[in-house]
């Protein structure tokens, strides 16, 4: 049992965090007040090698695995969350390409991510359908040679960005096995009847583009059927496995970036005539902080290694999110707290961790809330 990063993965990690500082450092507060997307925070990443990086070598890409995901995500999360999600999400939708996907799908697609000159997106959760997949109602009615596409889609990253999403659709309403009744059909987002809206006044990841999409008879090739029909939802539910991953990261990556900001803080606070840090409860905390980031860091590492080995762990990958989730709000709001120490400034945008605080909440919601993640794990302890 090998815990030791290779010289490569020690390599994209710095490359990340540099980045990160670099170029998403200078402008995460500003993105974070104006609600900003930032296209050219994705344009150089691809030019930094740090977008579909699983994509494999005759593709375009990389080549490397969910482990080399999970360390990039880390970095750039310990800077900006929703900045971090121009990078992570740039891809998104597409792993299903990749894992289902005929070779002609493969080629026509994949290269154009791998090279930034594409951006997709995954279309799945609905106004009425989150956590339960399976009542997702956006029908594709199959006529001759293309499916017609109606329906709503909500909360979708990237919706305005990308060049196609991939949906999950209805296609087989009529099937008693409510599991076998929907399939992933990509859509190109310039077809006619793909309507688009920016939604604002977020909580938290501001500096990430998340919309809802209408589709209102939308006309789409037959050759744009990912896979089987009928096996959308099982496809859906081996994407969630194996992305569950990147999400764990961005908690682990959040969490640290709020322990940084803290530990430079409490060195440089006084408190009753020395410094914040040596007061034994302050370092207690910050002990507490850091035994529960490694602990995440741990787990989630353990669970992309089993994902890149074709040994993916549903329960272990839940345990992965649900956890790192908990613990980056947890951690955030103990930064939040040692910060107020300077007084209700605190609370301001000025300090960091107050945005790191509003971002952390939504790791226990999106790709799979922390109560569904128990409900993976119980399930499978029986």
């Amino acid at each position: 049992m090998d815990f030791e990063l290779t010289q490569e993965q020690r390599h994209i990690q710095e490359r990340a965090y540099r980045f990160a500082m670099e170029v998403i450092e200078p402008m995460a507060k500003e993105y974070d007040r104006e609600e900003k997307y930032s296209k050219e925070i994705w344009e150089k990443a691809c030019q930094e090698g740090l977008v579909g990086v699983i994509i494999p070598r005759e593709y375009g890409g990389a080549g490397l695995g969910f482990l080399e995901v999970v360390l990039i995500m880390e970095q750039v999360s310990r800077v900006d969350l929703g900045s971090g999600l121009a990078i992570a999400a740039a891809t998104f939708g597409s792993e299903n390409i990749l894992f289902f996907g005929t070779e002609e799908q493969k080629n026509r697609f994949l290269p154009l991510l791998a090279k930034g000159k594409a951006i997709s997106a995954g279309a799945y959760t609905e106004p009425d359908a989150g956590s339960d997949v399976a009542s997702i109602k956006t029908t594709a009615i199959r006529k001759g040679n293309k499916y017609i596409i109606n329906g709503n889609k909500m909360f979708i990253t990237h919706g305005m960005a990308c060049d196609w999403m991939v949906a999950l659709c209805l296609t087989a309403p009529e099937r008693k096995e409510r599991h076998k009744r929907h399939s992933m059909i990509l859509v190109e987002s310039d077809r006619k009847g793909v309507e688009v809206n920016k939604l604002t006044g977020k909580m938290g990841i501001r500096s990430s583009e998340t919309t809802e999409v209408s589709f209102s008879d939308v006309r789409v090739p037959c050759e744009n059927l990912i896979g089987e029909e009928g096996k959308g939802f099982h496809q859906l539910m081996h994407f969630f496995d194996c992305t569950r991953t990147m999400v764990a990261a961005q908690g682990i990556g959040l969490a640290q970036g709020a322990l940084d900001k803290t530990l430079d803080y409490v060195q440089k606070r006084r408190m009753f005539g020395r410094p914040l840090g040596l007061h034994q409860d302050v370092q207690f905390l910050l002990a507490e902080m850091a035994t529960k980031i490694e602990l995440g860091r741990n787990i989630t590492y353990k669970a992309a290694w089993k994902v890149d080995r074709g040994d993916t762990d549903p329960v272990l990958n839940a345990m992965a999110k649900y956890f790192t989730g908990e613990m980056a709000v947890w951690v955030c709001g103990q930064a939040l707290k040692i910060h107020g120490e300077f007084g209700p400034e605190a609370l301001y945008d000025d300090f960091d961790v107050q945005r790191f605080y509003r971002d952390a909440k939504i790791l226990e919601i999106y790709e799979g809330t922390k109560e569904v993640e128990k409900i993976t794990i119980s399930r499978r302890l029986f």
